[in-house]
């Protein structure tokens, strides 16, 4: 068997851009009902989400099997890690994601370390346990040490005014494949805390993008309304987020009981 190909980090090369959701609930059956609606692909949120490596593990678990049931339906999974540390990077790799999400990565240096950490020697320093790890699926891959290079997919997320400073620098690392501008964390950073939407904190979002298309990786972000997704779709971003487990059961559960308790 040969190691899975890597669709999100196809889709990205082949400059087709790619809507998906973050999934906060930390839940596996959630996760699974959400894999079978259709969206490109679906973060597990380790950073902000009570996430662990078993919670992780248990997500995508649920996210195969709803690829494995419904046919058709190729939603990819996404894990952010609650800091880029070699040793934990390693960890979730052995569960078998293949596509991470590095948060507050705010130089090259940075970059070219979460680089190393999600490859094998002699590009990279990640350690190699995959006899033992699902991300081998036991064995059952027997060339996943030749292939697994070339499946991984590095995130970094660019969300400070030091990373946008540095914007061209993280962008233009090997190894990376995309480059995450966080609004918010960016909006508090530039002093309009929240203010996603402020036109600094908009002007420099666009220069960043355009930055990271120059030298030729993917640009994504987080867009909470469809007139912002489709503005950074146009601009040639290429992974928009564009909504929150937890934001969208509790604006339905509102919505649904402002029908039935006046002033709610």
């Amino acid at each position: 068997m040969k190691t899975p190909t890597n669709l999100f980090k196809q889709g990205l090369l082949q400059g087709r851009a790619q809507v998906g959701l973050w999934l906060d609930l930390a839940d596996g059956l959630s996760a699974e009902l959400l894999a079978g609606i259709g969206y490109d692909w679906l973060v597990i949120d380790g950073e902000h989400g009570p996430n662990d490596l078993r919670s992780v593990l248990e997500q995508l678990r649920a996210i195969a099997s709803a690829q494995a049931s419904l046919a058709g339906l190729s939603t990819q999974p996404i894990v952010r890690l609650p800091i880029g540390e070699t040793s934990l990077i390693k960890q979730y790799l052995d569960l078998g994601a293949q596509t991470l999400l590095i948060p507050m990565v705010n130089t090259p240096e940075q970059a070219k370390q979460m680089a190393s950490a999600v490859r094998y020697p002699p590009v990279g320093v990640r350690g190699v346990g995959s006899l033992v790890a699902r991300s081998s699926r036991w064995q059952a891959y027997p060339d996943y040490l030749d292939e697994a290079n070339e499946q991984v997919c590095l995130l970094v997320t660019a969300e400070t005014t030091e990373a946008l400073e540095n914007i061209e620098g993280i962008a233009s690392t090997p190894g990376v494949d995309g480059v995450f501008i966080g609004p918010y964390d960016l909006s508090v950073s530039m002093g309009y805390p929240g203010q996603t939407e402020h036109p600094a904190v908009q002007a420099a979002i666009e220069t960043a993008v355009k930055s990271i298309l120059k030298a030729g990786k993917a640009p994504g972000i987080l867009a909470m309304n469809e007139a912002q997704a489709c503005k950074w779709i146009d601009l040639g971003v290429l992974f928009v987020g564009v909504g929150v487990d937890t934001i969208m059961l509790t604006s339905a559960a509102r919505e649904l009981l402002k029908l039935y308790k006046s002033g709610a």
